[in-house]
């Protein structure tokens, strides 16, 4: 019944009007592997969501505001359908479709038990152990003759080979270095890092070769040649051929050495998971094994990295301020051979820049460059986002861990022996974690930009050192000097070996601010020895935290938020 005067009462809320679907879709240019697109623009829209499909299966997606998309990592010589709707104010057009065909000669999926992961090695046989030379070239072909790698011999001159067969360049990579094949560019996402690696191993009558990173496609044919001068065995064109693998389902993507998961490399499943939607949900399951190799991510989110565990599935490789300068950056495009680095990629093992839920837990990932001098991370967490680790083992000495954002640590063992924790963190929580001093030196260095952040807190840890490292030789925390940045460390009901300075706190230079509060500064409460006994006499750059003033640090949502 209507009251006089009335309007009818409405169901429920207006839907909002979808804007018209997208007319005008033109091909503009099409490659072997990408298609781009454009359409007429469409008013009211506020951006559009597009897709490839190849049959009823999607091959690539994404969002854009603008009205062109270039879709890439398709086949060669395959027919497609490209669609696009409008998408604004809560609602959706209908899609708008055109067909294309990359261009090429199509390749057939190669079944996985005949074909091999886009990263696996490729082993050259020998009747003896091979010698390297000093020059002739090791070449990677696509079947349609063009060539998509290449290592040169006359680049080792530029490197040292350490007893573990880890080539090191014998000068440190920077800036107006020469990109040559004894270097490696690391793709992740639309960015590389770039970085010294080991293209060649020899074991025992067998020549391993590393090719670089994301140069090999998936389903695609390859042909290799050799030249004698490389280790005394030529290899013609047609004599040696490889097929690759499928591109894996996911979103679980394993890492095997003997060639069996969808990649053969750690690095080879970050470089394919970056590739993605970058909020979309991933797992890499690394399995057990010595992984040699750095490492690098940008702009993945909720991703976790699962080895089998902490001592059975190990990253380690090389690296230090030495070989490679500064702390971690990655570049906007990948550099000429013979041009130069541009941008060097860092001392670091991990480089994870401007991540967002990144989960890594059950492994080791340990920086083997192994001298107590000079700076060499394992993890470099650029981002502002979350982090966690769990059940893992952090292995350096100098710089062990570096990070900002928001980082759980939990039930790891970091080992290290001068500022071997240190960076900008708006909170760090190492929970039920060992820290272990491996000589003499400090633990935290903290670069804190806010007093009122909580910065690196320890919650019920154990800081003991390794067999041989002397009583009193280690400190909790020393200041880097800058008075802009703040030095907030915490320890809670952590204990503390004989290791640990009778001082407790390094005081040249004074911390910022030199007289610590319950929010800023040098803290601690609960401080206990192996023996239970309260751990007292640190000195007065260090505040003992009430009960009520410790609750504040004492679990991971008072320190983290979650």
């Amino acid at each position: 019944m209507l009251l006089p005067g009335c309007k009818q009462p409405s169901d429920g809320p207006e839907t909002p009007s979808a804007p018209a679907a997208p007319e005008g879709l033109t091909v503009r240019s099409t490659t072997e592997t990408s298609v781009t697109v454009q359409w007429n623009p469409v008013e009211g829209a506020s951006s559009y969501e597009w897709k490839v499909a190849l049959g009823s299966d999607t091959a690539a997606s994404g969002s854009v505001t603008k009205r062109n998309v270039t879709a890439e990592g398709l086949k060669p010589g395959t027919a497609y359908t490209f669609s696009v709707r409008s998408m604004g104010s809560g609602a959706s057009s209908d899609f708008s479709s055109i067909g294309f065909t990359t261009t090429g000669s199509s390749q057939p999926d190669v079944p996985a038990a005949d074909a091999v992961c886009v990263d696996a090695p490729l082993v050259l046989k020998l009747d003896s152990a091979p010698v390297l030379g000093s020059s002739g070239c090791i070449r990677v072909f696509s079947s349609e003759g063009k060539e998509v790698d290449r290592i040169d011999l006359a680049d080792l001159s530029g490197v040292s080979i350490r007893e573990d067969g880890c080539m090191i360049p014998k000068a440190a990579l920077g800036k107006e270095s020469k990109f040559n094949t004894f270097m490696d560019a690391m793709r992740s996402g639309k960015r590389y890092r770039v970085e010294h690696y080991t293209p060649l191993r020899v074991k025992g009558n067998k020549l391993e070769i590393k090719l670089h990173n994301n140069v090999l496609d998936f389903g695609r044919n390859y042909y290799v040649t050799v030249d004698q001068s490389v280790a005394g065995k030529a290899v013609e064109n047609g004599e040696w051929t490889f097929t690759t693998k499928s591109k894996p389902a996911g979103p679980v993507y394993s890492v095997l050495q003997d060639g069996s998961g969808d990649f053969c490399t750690v690095q080879g499943a970050l470089t394919y998971v970056s590739s993605l939607d970058k909020n979309a949900e991933a797992t890499v399951e690394v399995g057990k094994g010595i992984f040699n190799e750095m490492l690098f991510l940008r702009e993945k989110n909720n991703l976790t990295i699962k080895g089998a565990s902490a001592e059975g599935t190990v990253i380690s490789y090389p690296n230090n301020e030495s070989y490679c300068s500064g702390s971690g950056a990655s570049a906007t495009s990948l550099p000429s051979r013979g041009g130069e680095v541009g941008v060097p990629g860092g001392r670091g093992l991990f480089l994870a820049e401007s991540c967002d839920n990144l989960t890594i837990e059950n492994l080791t990932i340990e920086n083997s460059f192994g001298e107590q001098k000079g700076q060499a991370e394992t993890i470099y967490f650029n981002s502002s986002g979350k982090m966690v680790i769990e059940s893992c083992r952090l292995l350096s000495w100098q710089d062990t861990f570096l990070t900002k954002g928001k980082v759980w640590v939990h039930n790891t063992l970091i080992a290290g022996h001068v500022d071997f924790i240190w960076g900008y963190p708006e909170a760090c929580l190492f929970e039920n974690c060992e820290i272990r001093s491996r000589a003499g030196g400090y633990i935290v260095q903290a670069r804190i930009e806010s007093a009122s952040s909580k910065g690196f807190v320890f919650l019920n840890c154990k800081l003991t050192a390794e067999s041989g490292v002397k009583d009193g030789s280690m400190y909790l925390a020393r200041s880097g000097g800058d008075s802009s940045k703040y030095d907030n460390v915490t320890y809670i009901g952590c204990t503390m070996s004989p290791v640990i300075a009778a001082a407790g706190w390094y005081t040249s230079p004074a911390p910022t601010p030199s007289k610590p509060t319950a929010t800023s500064g040098w803290k601690e409460y609960g401080s206990v020895d192996p023996n239970g006994k309260p751990v007292t006499g640190h000195n007065s750059y260090g505040l003992v935290l009430s009960a009520e003033e410790a609750a504040q640090y004492s679990s991971r949502q008072a320190v983290l938020g979650w």
